[in-house]
This record gives structure tokens, C-alpha cells and sequence, in this order.
């Protein structure tokens, strides 16, 4: 069952708070007391994946000693930060090196040796072994990167594990100690130029550090990172989800009070100074970017933003379908991103400038890929036609052209799914953003939350699935609360709105209103034959997957939605024509 907004309110956990300035606005801040770390056999009764190990936190132990022949670690290393705060690291570099060696940093606030809490380090996905025990969650593993003359640095940052302070989560002030960190580290006598990597939690650190632009930070490797904390983590669509937050949040380890992105969630649920300060400044980052998107995670809205808003002239996005741990340690990425750190990092023109600035997979079903890494210029791309695919109730498809009659089709706006079908005449590929405009009523409520999925299915109607982790992923998604349906206009384009989230308007019974629903990226191709439906539903449509992902939904009595005449709801798909045809040759 999914949290909602009273038992956020009313969760009993001791915390503190702070009144803070953001910018001319000032907001009391609540901060909870951190969790208390678990033993190796607190945690051995555990399930023993890699999430489980957040709570895992290493006795405190500063010393250098040969973690494996030819790696050296320095452990639990204190770094000073501006204000006097002091956080640990460990620090791993090749034992016989006789000159500098370039470092990569892994910040985040998991741990930095969660991987001390298991007797083999697991990670989902991932064949047991693949990664040592030195890899922090979500980074790069020492094992690999010393062995081809890398320093590692691992980070606890402020109020993490043994680090001094109260721990600020994905905000400005991570970035700053992010900067601080970094010059420090540039000052060691083996240090030569510094890097970032990591994945999810650690790739969204990433966003905020380099836009403080620490001088010694050289590139960055942002692999799967959200970006904008309220529209695409706690609120997206302006749906509250507290659920998953509440995991990270809950789960961090430390010895003081850690920043409650939850409450201030259920505390503050419109955009204000304090959701201002999560979102990245992508603008500042003018450096050397390796970013990777998947199709079919919560991450990808967050990726594409970065690559899209960085102003680096050198910038490179890898958009793959699956799930973002087996690609950053299988082989081929591992030697693709050693290509970019020797690159930038060693100073070796081994001609990773040829490498195509978007490369990404188009998706066809299950783990099969219709093409793989397919090279691009430019997102989107410049030959996008877009396609409205308008809805009738009628008949509950979908038609490239208009239906002059109105109708409408309603379901339970709690357990209720409905779908839109339409078959393609010719192979059609769809890469890009689509949008949903839809004439919604609420029957029997003032709101309706509104859950979309935009699948592929076979010529007999039967769903086709990618696979992600093995398990069938949705569809291209896409979600609404109707009351936070007024736009930014300054974010919106015609093919991408964006929530303001500064308002509410509640619906009075029997109005209409459209809705603009953003639908998250994604490239796939649908052979003839072969349709597309749009599935609306009032609840999130997946079971079994291993993330918590929930939402404190608003659905009672009908849904209904209105099509047809002088309610034209449609969706709008971005439809890539071939780059060359002749005769019955066609090529994408």
C-alpha cells in the first residue's frame, strides 16, 4: 500500500528543523535524525540485494593498506570542507605508480564500502563477481580502474556514515562540498586530473557538482541521473510519490540528520525556493560530458535534460534499453567509457571525438533491439515529423484523421484501464517525445489522476513488452493530476509540455477540461501490421518489480474521457521517416 500525505505528516521519527533562504524566499527545512547503521549480521538476515546496504556503514577506521595486489587504499581519509565540516573518504590508487594518475570520484550519499556488509558483493543484474567488494554503489569498481592507472575516491559526503553535519540531498549545498572535495583532492602529490562516474543516485551528484565548476573537475560520466527532483522523483505529473523517496531517504546511514525530502514533500506539494535548489544548474556545466539514458527507467527524463541543457561543446549521450546496472559494468561499456577517461583524463587522442554525439537503440520487443547504437546528431532529431493520432470513444481507436462526432467512455477512476488501438499500415519508427492531449471529467470527485502507458502490440493484438531485468516493462509512459494541469511556458514546446506546479485547479462537476500530458522519451519501431495503443488507467500498471514505486493517488467514482468534435484529444507522436529508400531497400 503506497504512503500517503497524513502518514507522511504523521510518521514518527525524531527530526530537527532549519529556517533557510532561497534566494528572497525563506522556508522552515525539516531534517530526520539519520538511520542508525546496521552490523554485517543485522544485515546478513536481510535479502541481501544491493539496496539492502544502505544501512551498512563500516567501523571507523583511518589506514593504508594493499586492498589487493597492486590496489593501495587509503581509508577513511578526512577532507576538510569550507565551513570546517569534516567528511572521509577512501581512496584507492595503483600501488607502483611512480607518477600522477588521474581520479575518478564517486559521491553519493549510499556508502562508501556497502559492499563490506556482504560476504559476496551483489548487485541485480549483475553476475556475482563481476564487482569487487572496493566498488562503491553505483560506481566504478578499483578493481577495474586501478588496474589500468586510475585512482578511485570514494566519498561519504557531509552526514554520511562517519562525515560530520547534517546531510543536504541533491541540493546546492552536496554541489559546493562536491567543489571543495574535488580542489582538495587535486592538491594530493599522486593526484593528476579528476573525473566523475557513477550511475543513478550518484550520477544525479554529478549535475550539481559540476555546476559549481570546481576548476580541477575535468569531465564527468552521468550515467542515468535525474535532474529535476519535483517533476520527475516526488511529483511527477503533480502526482505525489512518496514511496521511493521515502526508501532513499529512510535508508541513509549517518550519525546526525539527514534533509527530509519526503516531509518537505508532503509539507511544501507546490513549487517553491526549496525544489528550486534541487534543480540542477545544467547551463553552468561547460566541461566534457558522457551521459546514458535508458528507455525504460525513472532516470531518462533527467539525462536527456542534462545532455540537452549542458552548454560543453563536448557532450556525448548513449541511449540503451536496458536496466542501468548491467550496462555500466558490462564490457562493452566499461571499455567505451575508458575510451572517453583516457581521452580527457590522460590526455590520450585515441579519437574519441569520432564518436557519434547521440547514439542510441531502437527498440522492437522483448530484448530484441531493431538497431543498436544507431548514430545521431542532434536531440531530436532534425528529421522528426510529427503525427497527431486522434481518439474516438466510439470505437475506441485511434485514426490520423479527426471524427466530427463527439462521444465519451468512462472507467473507475480507481481500478478501471481503458485503451486506444490503432494498426500501422507500413513499418513506422517513433523516437523522440510524444504528448497526450486528452478532454478529461471527473464523475463523483474535484480531481482525477491520470496514469498512461503507450505500448506496441502484435498483429493479433496481443502486448509486446521490452524486457528490462528480464521483466516486461510497461510502455512509454507518461502521468497527470488534472487540478496541476497549467503549464510552464517558458518549458513547454509543442511537442513537450511542462506542469508549472504553482497552482491548483480543481474541477467542478461536469466541466471538461484538456489536459497536455508529458510523455517521456523513447525510440521504437512498429513493423506493418503491428499496433499502437494508448492504455489510461487511474493507477500505476506494474507488479512484481523490485523498486518501490507508488503513488498517494486522488481517483474516486468515473473517469471520463471526451473525444471527437470540439474535443480533440490525440497523441502526438514523433514519427522518423528512413534516411534512404529505394525500391524495397530502406534504410534507418
Amino acid at each position: 500500500m503506497s504512503l500517503t500525505r497524513e502518514q507522511v505528516l504523521n510518521m514518527n521519527v525524531e527530526r530537527i528543523t532549519k529556517v533557510k533562504k532561497f534566494g528572497d524566499e525563506e522556508i522552515v527545512c525539516y531534517y530526520r535524525k539519520c538511520r542508525k547503521p546496521l552490523t554485517k549480521e543485522e544485515l546478513s538476515q536481510m535479502s541481501g540485494t544491493a539496496t539492502d546496504l544502505f544501512g551498512f556503514c563500516p567501523e571507523f577506521n583511518p589506514r593504508t593498506y594493499v586492498a589487493e595486489e597492486g590496489i593501495l587504499c587509503e581509508q577513511d581519509v578526512a577532507v576538510k570542507m569550507r565551513d570546517g565540516t569534516i567528511i572521509y573518504t577512501d581512496i584507492y590508487r595503483p600501488q607502483y605508480a611512480t607518477g600522477k594518475v588521474p581520479c575518478i570520484v564517486s559521491w553519493s550519499p549510499f556508502g562508501k564500502r556497502p559492499g563490506d556488509g556482504m560476504d559476496e558483493w551483489r548487485i541485480m543484474g549483475v553476475p556475482n563477481q563481476t564487482v569487487s567488494n572496493m566498488a562503491k554503489f553505483e560506481s566504478v569498481d578499483p578493481a577495474y580502474w586501478c588496474r589500468h592507472g586510475y585512482a578511485v575516491a570514494n566519498v561519504d559526503p557531509r552526514g554520511i556514515g562517519h562525515s560530520e553535519g547534517d546531510h543536504e540531498i541533491f541540493g546546492t549545498q552536496d554541489g559546493r562540498d562536491g567543489y571543495d572535495f574535488i580542489e582538495w583532492l587535486a592538491t594530493q602529490h599522486w593526484c593528476g586530473k579528476i573525473g566523475m562516474c557513477g550511475n543513478s543516485g550518484v550520477a544525479m551528484t554529478h549535475w550539481r557538482i559540476a555546476a559549481e565548476q570546481p576548476p580541477s573537475l575535468a569531465c564527468i560520466a552521468p550515467w542515468e541521473g535525474t535532474g529535476d527532483m519535483y517533476r520527475e522523483s516526488t511529483y511527477e505529473g503533480g502526482i505525489p510519490a512518496y514511496g521511493f523517496p521515502e526508501f532513499i531517504v529512510g535508508s541513509v546511514t549517518g550519525e546526525n540528520y539527514i534533509d527530509d525530502m519526503v516531509y518537505m514533500a508532503a509539507k511544501y506539494p507546490k513549487w517553491n525556493g526549496y525544489w528550486e535548489d534541487k534543480l540542477p544548474k545544467f547551463e553552468k556545466i561547460r566541461i566534457p560530458a558522457y551521459i546514458t539514458a535508458c528507455w525504460n527507467h525513472f532516470h531518462l527524463r533527467g539525462s536527456f535534460e542534462g545532455f540537452r541543457r549542458i552548454r560543453s561543446p563536448k557532450k556525448w549521450i548513449r541511449a540503451h534499453r536496458e536496466f542501468e546496472w548491467p550496462d555500466a559494468y558490462c564490457n562493452e561499456g566499461l571499455e567505451d567509457l575508458k575510451r572517453f577517461y583516457d581521452r580527457y583524463l590522460k590526455d590520450i587522442r585515441n579519437g574519441w571525438e569520432l564518436t557519434p554525439r547521440i547514439r542510441i537503440e531502437v527498440m522492437d520487443a522483448y530484448d530484441y533491439d531493431f538497431q543498436i547504437n544507431r548514430p545521431e546528431r542532434e536531440w531530436p532529431l532534425a528529421r522528426t515529423q510529427y503525427k497527431k493520432l486522434y481518439m474516438d470513444a466510439a470505437t475506441m481507436s485511434l485514426s490520423e484523421n479527426t471524427f466530427a462526432n463527439p462521444s465519451k467512455v468512462s472507467y473507475d477512476g480507481a481500478t478501471g484501464i481503458i485503451n486506444f488501438d490503432m494498426k500501422f499500415e507500413e513499418d513506422t519508427e517513433i523516437t523522440g517525445h510524444m504528448m497526450l492531449r486528452l478532454f478529461v471529467e471527473a464523475e463523483g470527485n474535484d480531481d482525477m489522476d491520470l496514469f498512461i502507458n503507450i505500448q506496441k502490440l502484435d498483429e493479433e493484438g496481443n502486448w509486446l513488452p521490452v524486457s528490462v531485468l528480464g521483466e516486461p516493462h510497461p510502455g512509454s509512459w507518461g502521468k497527470m493530476r488534472a487540478s496541476a494541469r497549467t503549464l510552464d511556458p517558458k518549458l513547454s514546446t509543442d511537442y513537450r509540455p511542462v506542469q508549472a506546479h504553482r497552482d491548483e485547479q480543481k474541477l467542478e462537476p461536469g466541466e471538461i477540461v484538456p489536459v497536455d500530458i508529458e510523455i517521456w522519451p523513447s525510440s521504437r519501431l512498429w513493423h506493418k501490421g503491428q499496433q499502437l495503443r494508448v492504455q489510461i488507467a487511474g493507477h500505476y500498471i506494474r507488479e512484481g518489480w523490485f523498486e518501490r514505486l507508488e503513488w498517494d493517488t486522488n481517483n474516486k467514482g468515473n473517469h471520463v474521457i471526451h473525444t471527437g468534435g470540439q474535443y480533440e484529444s490525440y497523441l502526438q507522436i514523433p514519427v522518423i521517416p528512413p534516411r534512404y529508400v529505394a525500391g524495397d531497400y530502406v534504410y534507418r
